[in-house]
């Protein structure tokens, strides 16, 4: 897994995975074993700690997040691999298809490409008067360019300027988000990535600071204070992800399971955040919305 073992939101989503093990009849200390190793963002332990999964000739690999599986890819092209977290697996070369993997390798997509272009589009409505958006995320942990391209197809129409803003590490999202609030009228699209999720609560406070309307990847930023999410149920995604290893130890082949593409959106909105921004939010997204924190 590519975070922090300590990250409570990571450790509910080790939790379903498990459960859901145990409801196809997969018991730890029974008849099966499992081994969990968090890379905490660090890109230079992926490669070791995949050389070190494999090495246990485990029966199936279960990956999370995009640069996770693409080192355990190096490692073996043989070892049942299922992945989550994944944006872009043929673009990141784990799959020659998604209705036909044709490999080692088979999981759930976390967004499809359009998805960049819709958060634009949250972001506009929200906040009608921005003129600017950021789109911000670690290239290392996340297919930037995969979110980029979406984003400047829809962005003439939405009368806003791109402003690729990638990031490496805390001092980084702190200079980003820094310099790009020098200039008015913007706003922020927090893509999908480990780095980002790290440092949540830096992310929420800078943007709280600078006042800066905000759409999130995942609806736990907005939980913590963030000002919007529209997200797919990672929780959800962890639990379909068992059923593939479930088929897998059973005997199916990952070049035989499709890739799955999202099927469940929810859209979490913070009236509490929005009113600290002087923000009225439209009636008819609060009424779209599937949950609104007060």
């Amino acid at each position: 897994m590519s975070g922090a073992e300590a990250d409570t939101e990571l450790q509910a989503r080790v939790k379903a995975f498990r459960q859901t093990l145990e409801q196809y009849g997969w018991s730890e200390g029974r008849n099966i074993h499992i081994d969990i190793r968090f890379s905490a963002i660090r890109s230079d332990e992926y490669q070791a700690l995949a050389k070190e999964m494999v090495a246990l000739q485990p029966d199936v690999i279960f990956g999370h997040t995009t640069p996770v599986v693409v080192a355990l890819q190096r490692e073996s092209r043989t070892v049942p691999i299922v992945f989550v977290n994944v944006s872009d697996p043929l673009g990141s070369g784990l799959v020659t298809s998604l209705a036909h993997p044709g490999g080692n390798i088979t999981g759930l997509m976390l967004y499809e490409e359009g998805i960049t272009g819709k958060w634009l589009a949250l972001l506009k409505e929200i906040a009608p008067h921005l003129r600017r958006a950021a789109l911000m995320a670690n290239p290392i942990s996340t297919p930037y360019d995969y979110f980029v391209r979406s984003a400047k197809n829809v962005a003439p129409s939405l009368a806003l300027e791109l402003v690729p803003s990638p990031i490496d590490d805390a001092a980084d999202i702190e200079r980003t988000i820094e310099s790009f609030a020098r200039l008015p009228d913007g706003g922020l699209v927090v893509l999908p990535d480990g780095t980002s999720i790290l440092h949540r609560d830096l992310v929420i406070a800078l943007a709280a600071r600078h006042r800066l309307p905000t759409v999130y990847a995942h609806r736990f930023f907005v939980a913590a204070g963030g000002l919007m999410s529209y997200a797919t149920d990672v929780i959800d995604q962890n639990r379909r992800a068992a059923s593939y290893v479930n088929r897998i130890l059973r005997g199916a082949k990952p070049a035989d399971l499709p890739v799955q593409a999202p099927t469940k959106y929810e859209t979490t909105v913070n009236l509490k955040t929005a009113r600290a921004l002087s923000l009225d939010v439209p009636p008819s997204l609060l009424v779209r919305a599937d949950e609104v924190i007060e």
